[in-house]
């Protein structure tokens, strides 16, 4: 009984993640008005129905793509900032990552472009909050800790700079040359860091 429940499980799990895995795809080609469910349930080989059954309709579906896109960048930036220099380093090693992540069409498509306008200003926050901000906010309160900024309140310097990250990231996503804004946008950023760093 235990065999078949954990098969029963694992089957659902791998159908909820090929859903999620064909949402992020489609999402990212033709943005929410333009996916169509039967199409999602289609590149993800199982029914219409078996898609229901995981999620209640397009809204639910969309906000697993975000979260799973959003998840796999805050692992990426946790990989980029896990080494060994020292806290200026780490979080220049981490802009950096989170710089080149925004060259990618599914963080353009469904987290800077989407996101606002299908989640809603607030639920978009919160998403923020829980996701990137985090990782911001935990940078800043490390450079802190060390002696190494200026003596600033971190909250709200962690939420200016993730505006400014944000700011980076819509600029970068809407430029016809997003190559070129991406080097704008790492070099005015840590221009600024860089001011506010203790003598």
């Amino acid at each position: 009984m235990v065999t078949v429940r954990s098969r029963r499980t694992e089957y659902s799990a791998s159908t909820r993640q090929a859903l999620v895995d064909s949402a992020v795809e489609l999402f990212t080609e033709r943005g929410y008005a333009g996916a169509a469910l039967d199409e999602v349930a289609r590149r993800a080989r199982v029914t219409k129905g078996a898609l229901y059954h995981h999620f209640g309709g397009k809204q639910a579906l969309f906000e697993a793509a975000h979260e799973a896109v959003e998840t796999d960048v805050v692992a990426r930036l946790a990989r980029a900032m896990d080494g060994t220099g020292g806290p200026w380093e780490t979080v220049k090693a981490g802009l950096r990552a989170f710089l080149d992540v925004c060259l990618e069409p599914a963080y353009q498509r469904i987290v800077v472009r989407e996101a606002p306008v299908v989640l809603g200003r607030d639920r978009s926050r919160e998403a923020d909050e829980r996701f990137t901000f985090g990782v911001v906010r935990q940078a800043i309160a490390g450079l802190a800790a060390t002696g190494e900024l200026a003596d600033l309140p971190v909250e709200a310097l962690a939420r200016v700079v993730f505006g400014a990250l944000s700011a980076g990231a819509t600029m970068i996503a809407d430029s016809p040359e997003p190559h070129a804004a991406r080097v704008d946008v790492e070099r005015c950023v840590e221009y600024v860091l860089e001011g506010l760093r203790r003598p």
